[in-house]
C-alpha cells in the first residue's frame, strides 16, 4: 500500500477511527501493532517472519546486555546481535552483487566464471529497520537507553507503519518513551498532521511522479542525448529525488502526528546549504546522523589527526553509498561524497566565501557538486554515469527531451526553488498557526484539490523503497 493510493486512504481511515475510539492506552498500542503488521503483510506476508526473527534476536540481546556484568560477555552479545542483523541485510541485499563482482573479477584475469542469479526477494524496508534495531542494541550496550521489557513496545518501535518501509530512521530514545505516554486527541496536532501529509502528497504525487515520467526515458538510454538534455535531466532528478523522499517523510510525519506521535524531521531545505557539510546536516538527516554516531565515531571520528579523519569520512560515506543499493554507482556516489567532505576539511577556502553577499555563490556551487553525484547515483551503470557527466561538461550534440518533458522539468525545478526560498525567508509553520481556521481549511482543501487534479494516471512507488 502506497501512501498516495485509495487503498491506503481506506486502510488509514479504519486505523484512525478504531484507534481513537479505543479507551485504553495498551489497547490502542495493540491495535497499532496489528495494523502495522497488516500494512507490511500487504506487501509480502512471509517477510513478517523475517522481521519477527530479527526483532526477537535484538530484544533478547538487549535484555542479556543489562544482566551481564562481564565486558567480554557483553561484547560477545553485541557482536552476535549486530552480526545477525548485518548478515541478514547482506544476504538479502548484497549476495548477488558480491557474486557478480567475483565473476567479473575472474573475467579480468581470464578465468571463465558463470553463475545463475539467485532469486532473492528484497524485504521492503530492510535497510531502515535493520539500522533501527542496531541503534537500539548499541544504545543499550552503551548505557544510553534501558532495555525494553514490553515486547509490545519493542515490536511497535520496529513495525510502526508510518516509518516502517522508508524511514525516517527512528532512534529508541526518540520513540520508545512516546509508547508509554497516554495519547489524547488534539486538533492542533491533527491540523499539523493533515498539513504535512498534504504537502508530502503534493511533492510526491504531483511533482516527483510527473518528473519521473519526463526524465526516465533519458536515463534509460542517456548516450543518445545532448548536453542541454543531460543538464535538464540531472536537474530534474535532483528535484524528483528531493520531492519523492521529502514528500514521503512529510507524509510519514503527518500520519504520526494524527496518531499522537512525533517523528524526527528528515529534510531542512538541503538545496540551500552553503557547503557539503551543511548539506548532509539537512539531507536525509536520520541517515546522516546514524552514520555519524554508529559508524564515523566508532571508526575514530575526528580523533587522531587530519589524515585519519579524512579516512573515516571517506569510509563512512562509501559504506553509506553501499547502504543505498547493491550496485557500483551507489558505491562510487558514496565515495565521491566522502572525498568532498574530506576536501572541505583539508582545502582552505577564501574568507570572502563566508560573507553574506557570497552565500548564493556557495549555495550554487554546493548544489552543482550534489548534482554531479546524482548523475552517477541515478544511472544504471558507471558507463552511463560517465556518459552523462561527459555531456554535462563537454558540449555534445544529441537528442533533446520532448518539449512537454522539458517544460515539466523547468516548472518542477522552479517549484522546488520557490519552496526553498519561502521556507528560508518566511516562518511557514508560524503562518499556518496564525491563519484563521476557515482560511487554513480553504488552503488545505485547495492543496488537496490541486493534488487530485494533477495526479498522474499511474503513480510510482517511492524511490527509497528500493533501498
Amino acid at each position: 500500500m502506497l501512501f498516495h493510493t485509495f487503498a491506503f486512504l481506506l486502510f488509514f481511515t479504519v486505523v484512525f477511527t478504531v484507534y481513537w475510539s479505543l479507551r485504553g492506552h495498551r489497547a490502542r498500542m495493540t491495535w497499532l501493532l496489528v495494523a502495522s503488521a497488516y500494512f507490511y503483510a500487504s506487501w509480502n506476508p512471509w517477510l513478517l517472519g523475517l522481521i519477527a526473527f530479527s526483532a526477537s534476536v535484538d530484544y533478547a540481546a538487549a535484555l542479556a546486555l543489562e544482566r551481564l556484568a562481564s565486558p567480554r560477555s557483553r561484547r560477545l552479545v553485541l557482536v552476535l546481535s549486530v552480526g545477525t542483523n548485518l548478515g541478514l541485510l547482506a544476504f538479502f541485499k548484497y549476495v548477488n552483487f558480491f557474486l557478480d563482482t567475483v565473476v567479473e573479477a575472474g573475467g579480468l584475469f581470464g578465468l571463465p566464471c558463470r553463475r545463475s542469479a539467485l532469486e532473492i526477494v528484497l524485504p521492503l524496508g530492510i535497510s531502515f529497520y535493520t539500522f533501527e534495531t542496531i541503534s537500539y542494541v548499541v544504545d543499550v550496550y552503551r548505557g544510553r537507553t534501558r532495555a525494553v521489557r514490553s515486547l509490545l513496545d519493542y515490536a511497535l518501535y520496529i513495525l510502526f507503519f508510518p516509518h516502517l518501509v522508508a524511514g525516517p530512521i527512528v532512534r529508541p530514545r526518540e520513540f520508545l518513551p512516546q509508547l508509554r505516554r497516554r495519547k489524547r486527541f488534539r486538533w492542533d496536532r491533527m491540523e499539523v498532521g493533515v498539513r504535512l501529509f498534504l504537502a508530502g502528497l503534493f511533492k510526491k504525487a504531483v511533482l516527483a511522479d510527473h518528473l519521473a515520467a519526463a526524465i526516465d526515458p533519458f536515463f534509460a538510454a542517456p548516450a543518445g542525448y545532448g548536453s542541454a538534455s543531460s543538464w535538464l535531466a540531472v536537474l530534474g532528478y535532483a528535484a524528483q529525488v528531493y520531492c519523492d523522499f521529502s514528500g514521503y517523510s512529510d507524509m510519514a510525519l503527518g500520519l504520526a502526528h494524527t496518531l499522537g506521535f512525533h517523528l524526527p524531521a528528515n529534510f531542512r531545505l538541503p538545496y540551500f546549504a552553503p557547503n557539503v557539510v551543511e548539506l548532509w546536516r539537512r539531507w536525509h538527516i536520520s541517515l546522516s546522523t546514524w552514520l555519524r554516531d554508529y559508524l564515523f565515531v566508532p571508526l575514530g571520528g575526528s580523533r587522531g589527526g587530519t589524515w585519519k579523519t579524512c579516512r573515516n569520512l571517506v569510509l563512512t560515506m562509501t559504506l553509506g553509498g553501499l547502504w543505498h543499493g547493491a550496485a557500483w554507482p551507489f558505491v562510487v556516489w558514496g565515495l565521491y561524497h566522502g572525498l568532498l567532505l574530506a576536501a572541505y576539511r583539508v582545502v582552505p577556502l577564501p574568507r570572502w566565501l563566508g560573507r553574506p553577499w557570497a552565500r548564493p555563490l556557495a549555495v550554487a556551487f554546493t548544489f552543482l557538486c550534489f548534482c554531479v553525484g546524482l548523475a552517477i547515483f541515478r544511472c544504471q551503470t558507471l558507463t552511463d554515469g560517465a556518459a552523462v557527466l561527459g555531456r554535462m561538461f563537454c558540449p555534445t550534440p544529441g537528442a533533446a527531451l520532448a518539449p512537454g518533458a522539458a517544460l515539466t522539468v523547468v516548472a518542477a525545478v522552479a517549484a522546488v526553488f520557490l519552496g526553498h526560498l519561502a521556507g528560508a525567508l518566511a516562518d511557514l509553520e508560524g503562518l499556518g498557526r496564525r491563519l484563521p481556521a476557515p482560511a487554513l481549511g480553504a488552503v488545505l482543501a485547495a492543496l488537496l484539490l490541486l493534488a487530485l487534479l494533477l495526479l498522474p494516471e499511474s503513480g510510482k512507488a517511492f524511490i527509497y523503497f528500493q533501498f
